[in-house]
């Protein structure tokens, strides 16, 4: 795993993450078979350019706010089988795939924290990590709403 040792460095690391996840998702979009499907992942998508661009001000202006909350966990995405991207993906498998890609993050930013160095970068992976946690609850409301609920 990878050792940090600045802020910056565990920020332009987070800023890379959020640009892939913004090619991940415009990526769903592309692949989307219908245009319902595609708007919803555009708008994750646009949502990952403004946790992006929040990263590039804390890192510009040098400060940072950690506001501690408890992100609810419907644990559904430990229970699905991993999906691979494929065209045409139905929505369901694009939210699965979500959800785990989520999960995934969250999981690298909290062992991050575990490894930091001092306080303060201990803080950041810990905010990061519960960003991600966010992410992956919405995704996982969504696929309650629109998957299980059908079934």
């Amino acid at each position: 795993m990878k050792n940090f040792n600045s802020i910056n460095e565990i920020l332009d690391f987070a800023i890379n993450a959020e640009q892939e996840a913004v090619d991940f998702y415009n990526q769903l979009a592309v692949n989307s078979k219908t245009s319902d499907m595609q708007q919803v992942f555009t708008q994750f998508a646009q949502e990952e350019i403004g946790h992006k661009a929040r990263l590039i001000k804390i890192k510009n202006e040098g400060s940072y706010q950690l506001k501690q909350e408890q992100v609810a966990d419907l644990k559904i995405a430990d229970y699905l089988v991993s999906i691979m991207p494929t065209p045409g993906i139905s929505y369901q498998d694009a939210l699965v795939l979500a959800m785990k890609k989520e999960k995934a993050a969250f999981k690298l930013y909290f062992e991050l924290s575990k490894r930091a160095q001092d306080t303060e970068m201990k803080n950041v992976f810990l905010s990061l990590a519960q960003e991600e946690s966010k992410h992956k609850l919405r995704f996982e409301i969504e696929y309650d709403e629109f998957v299980l609920r059908e079934n």
